[in-house]
Parts: C-alpha cells; structure tokens; sequence
C-alpha cells in the first residue's frame, strides 16, 4: 500500500496510514484522532497534528490532486492513486479546525470464505445467494455506512458466469471485479470538466450490451432509469443500497424514484420494484464484524393492500434459514 503522494502531508498519522488492520482514519475538530479496526472504533492519544499544519497538509493534497480547498470551497473529496479516498472539510464549516476522514484501500481480494470464516454470513445462505446469481436474479444489498456493501457485491459478484459481459458503475472506483468481459465507469462530478452522473453513465450503460449492470450505490435521480433498465431485459443485477432494514432499502429504492418521477404514484413505483427487484439482502455492522442479517425473496407487489409479496428468506438473528 503506498501512500507516498500524502504521507510528507499527513506524517503525524503515518503509523496509522501504514497499518494494514486500519480501515478508517478519522481526524476532528477538537484535535482527536480515531481509527476504525475490524468494525471498532477507538481513540489514538498517541497521535496529534496542529490544525495549521493539517490545514496546509489538506491545500496541498487538493492542489496535487487538482482540485481547490480553501474558506470559499471548504469540501475536499478524492480519490488517492491507491485507491483510498479522502474527504475533508475546512473551517467555517467545521469548528475550530480542519476534520479529515480517509477510508483506506486494501489490496486484498477477500472471498466468500473469507465471509463464512470471519461469521458475515453462513456456508448455506452463501451458497444459497450464489445460486440465485447464477440464476440471474436481481440483488439489492441494503445496510448503513460502512457495513461492507461493497465488499458483499463485489464478492457475490464473483457468482455471475465467465461468460456474461458486465458493466460496472461507481461513484469512486473500488469494486475490482476481476470478470474476462467487464466494462467498470466512474462517475465524474467532482471536477473542473464536464460533470458525468450515475444516471448518464446508466443510460449509457444500457447502449454497452450489459448481461449485467452493478451500480456501486442507488441514491438519486438514477433510481429511475435503473428501475426502467431492470424492468426492460436487464435482470440478474447488483446494487447498493443505504437503509436500515431489507423492507426499509424497498421503500427508500421507492422514494428515490418518486424523486425524480413525482407523476408516478408510490403504489406504482412499488409495483415496478416488486417485479423487479428478486432479493433484498441486508448487511449490519456488529462489535468486531460485519453480519448479513436478513435475506427477503420478493414475488411482486399487492395493489389493494399496499404492500410488497415478502418471504423472509433468511435472519441472523434466528440463525436459522428459512430455505430447504
């Protein structure tokens, strides 16, 4: 991992950008830093930077990376050459100083033995999922901010055969699916030319002859023309989703089309997502892991009752799968 380009900047935190068992690196206001190790946060009192120097280490970071940090931009968001990216705001915003946050890259290709052996998910409901991948159902994995969605996609992506073409779509690149016909596109919002949205890459998408689209994160005005896409010959699908429940990724999937289609009625949209959408799988980060927790099969859409065909497929909580 290098991280050569930020580390004469940031060399206060170098032992914590260096270490591997270190996925998030969080810098605050009041002076404090935290680092985040296998889903647990803790304190660093070791580690101390002055705000002035922190402030100068961030301008200089920005300008390298061609981009602008100052009191009339004070949001800084990038992608460092490793991967990692780093988000930054500046005072007025923030108050006293300068916060930092930077979610490190790992090289590692983890598996889905990996997940079985660390207690993610179980052997049969992982078994279970990738069946349903090769089957080309469409997969929304639902969860909170770092709860591993990505790592689950990108893993269970490894199910889709050999021989489909993929087209990958991300905010800031980090999959790395490793497929023989694959097409990966980032999204270019963040730069001083012409700015390339989740939703234009999909709909260019559907010109690139996918088998399969994965979209990194559904969270705007995209929801639409995924929706249109995966009502439209384009199942067998992955995308991400931010929610609290598998039933609750459902209705934000429904909110974030409404959004952008208000002539659509919700029992419409939820229509459509019931006919579209084959399983909802759910993710929640616990003490010291990452835990699939639920696991929903939809089978369509009740009009007169308002409300999705459900079948709990799977839940954590139970340890017990509801599949033969």
């Amino acid at each position: 991992m290098s991280f050569d380009l930020i580390l004469p900047f940031l060399r206060p935190i170098e032992p914590l950008l260096m270490d591997g068992s270190v996925s998030e690196i969080m810098g605050n206001p009041d002076g404090t830093w935290w680092s985040e190790r296998a889903g647990v946060i803790r304190h660093e009192p070791s580690i101390s930077m002055a705000a002035d120097k922190l402030q100068t280490g961030l301008e200089v970071i920005a300008n390298k990376m061609a981009k602008k940090l100052d009191a009339d931009s004070p949001l800084l968001h990038v992608q460092l050459p490793d991967g990692s990216r780093l988000a930054a705001v500046l005072p007025p915003v923030a108050k006293p100083a300068p916060a930092v946050t930077i979610r490190k890259f790992t090289s590692r290709h983890y598996t889905l033995e990996d997940l079985i052996r660390n207690g993610t998910l179980t052997r049969d409901i992982a078994k279970y999922l990738c069946q349903q991948i090769v089957a080309g159902k469409t997969l929304l994995i639902s969860g909170g901010t770092g709860t591993g969605k990505t790592t689950l996609l990108r893993i269970l992506a490894d199910a889709i055969p050999t021989e489909q073409r993929i087209v990958v779509i991300e905010d800031t690149a980090e999959l790395a699916i490793q497929k023989p016909n694959i097409l990966a596109v980032e999204c270019q919002t963040d730069t001083f030319k012409a700015s390339i949205t989740f939703d234009d890459l999909l709909k260019s998408a559907l010109r690139w002859r996918p088998d399969r689209i994965i979209l990194g994160e559904v969270r705007g005005i995209e929801a639409r023309t995924l929706l249109d896409s995966l009502n439209t010959g384009h199942s067998g699908s992955l995308a991400t989703i931010h929610a609290n429940t598998a039933e609750k990724a459902l209705h934000r999937f429904t909110n974030l089309v409404m959004r952008s289609h208000a002539q659509s009625t919700y029992s419409d949209v939820e229509a459509e997502i019931g006919g579209a959408v084959d399983f909802v799988v759910h993710i929640e980060r616990q003490p010291g892991r990452r835990v699939v927790s639920e696991v929903l099969a939809l089978s369509g859409y009740d009009r007169d009752l308002k409300q999705f065909h459900i079948e709990p497929i799977f839940t954590a909580k139970k340890h017990v799968p509801f599949f033969e």
